[in-house]
């Protein structure tokens, strides 16, 4: 049995204006926002948990888990990589062009849940339209008062940077994705870590042993 099921994420992209605010507004754009505002931070995190929302790279993996890693710290910063060098792929790319306010209020609902103040969007530049698109978008959320000080009325307040790369094939991986904003040079470091996590790195193939049986 062959079944056609709806589109989610891809669900804008059968309008000409996917890209603009006014779109997403008219098809349900910030209401998963207002919704998370109106719950607790651990509360959203348990919702998407319970989901089973997936990261769409090749580990897929559980978006709710990855939050639960996240380092109580008086300030937090989240870096959504939207760098996309993987030759031919196109996933990210499509989403940050076609429809950049979904990239963005996703943002804000995963800073909320981690406790974030401050995020940022690290973009390929090569993406010319997608970057000028997220952009606009962004200054669109600030004036929609879905970014900025006490968001739509609640207590939580997130600034958000849209911070174009330079291009390099390793910035998609999550040190060079962290290092670049930085101001670091886009070189190939020791390996990433399997795991998000708020300690040092991982030492000696015991301790990557270690991470992989508590999967």
């Amino acid at each position: 049995m062959i079944t056609h099921p709806s589109p989610i994420v891809t669900r804008r992209l059968g309008y000409e204006d996917s890209h603009t605010l006014a779109r997403y507004l008219e098809t349900g754009g910030y209401a998963g926002l207002r919704k998370a505002l109106g719950m607790t931070p651990d509360e959203v995190a348990s919702e998407v948990d319970k989901a089973s929302l997936l990261g769409r790279g090749g580990a897929g993996f559980p978006a709710g888990r990855k939050w639960s890693f996240r380092r109580h710290a008086e300030t937090t910063y989240l870096v959504v990589n939207g760098d996309e060098s993987e030759p031919a792929t196109f996933k990210d790319h499509l989403l940050v062009e076609r429809d950049p306010h979904q990239v963005i209020e996703g943002t804000i609902i995963a800073a909320y849940a981690v406790g974030a103040a401050q995020a940022f969007i690290f973009c390929r530049g090569e993406f010319a339209l997608g970057l000028e698109r997220l952009q606009q978008a962004c200054n669109e959320a600030y004036a929609h008062g879905a970014l900025g000080h006490r968001i739509f009325g609640s207590e939580f307040s997130l600034d958000l940077v849209i911070h174009p790369g330079a291009g390099a094939y390793i910035c998609g991986e999550e040190d060079r994705a962290l290092g670049e904003p930085g101001g670091k040079a886009r070189l190939p470091t020791d390996q990433a870590p399997l795991l998000p996590r708020s300690r040092g790195p991982l030492r000696g193939a015991h301790d990557r042993q270690q991470h992989r049986d508590r999967l």
